[in-house]
């Protein structure tokens, strides 16, 4: 088992108030989709405020919504993304938030029991977008893998 776990940010910026009919289904899903991702396998931890979501906080600015993560591994994240109830939120995305023309994502290792800070977060999703995917900020497209992980020996190594 790795000594890592993978954390996350992502940030979206609204294309209305928090409290309009726009994003009424938005909210309304926001106490559910929490709840898929705490009981899907493989997830750690999440950012909170004191509203059970992460909507009352804003260090990207008044309009950016954060969300942040932790989880088991890569496939474990990529599970309950793509392969679960949240891909009907991120069809939808286009109604409640404007398209970002920079990074918005970004994955990164941390020390299994590492909770990782908004500063933390940001840094690394600055990162990404300075110097593009590197092992210390990736995206889903571009992944690295753990510290300690092994890579697989390809094929014809691996009989020799």
């Amino acid at each position: 088992m790795s000594r890592y776990h993978l954390a996350q940010l992502n940030i979206a910026s609204l294309a209305a108030p928090l409290d309009s009919p726009q994003l009424a289904d938005f909210v309304a899903n926001l106490a559910p989709i929490n709840a898929l991702a705490e009981a899907s396998p493989g997830f750690v931890w999440r950012l909170e405020d004191e509203g059970g979501d992460a909507t009352a906080l804003r260090p990207f600015g008044e309009d950016v919504l954060v969300n942040m993560s932790v989880w088991r591994d890569i496939e474990s994240l990529a599970d309950y993304v793509y392969k679960s109830a949240h891909t009907e939120m991120l069809k939808r995305r286009r109604e409640w938030f404007v398209a970002q023309k920079s990074a918005h994502m970004v994955l990164w290792w941390v020390a299994a029991g590492h909770l990782p800070s908004l500063a933390e977060a940001a840094e690394r999703l600055q990162r990404l977008r300075s110097e593009g995917p590197t092992p210390a900020a990736f995206s889903f497209r571009q992944r690295f893998l753990a510290p300690d992980a092994q890579p697989s020996l390809p094929l014809e190594l691996a009989r020799d």
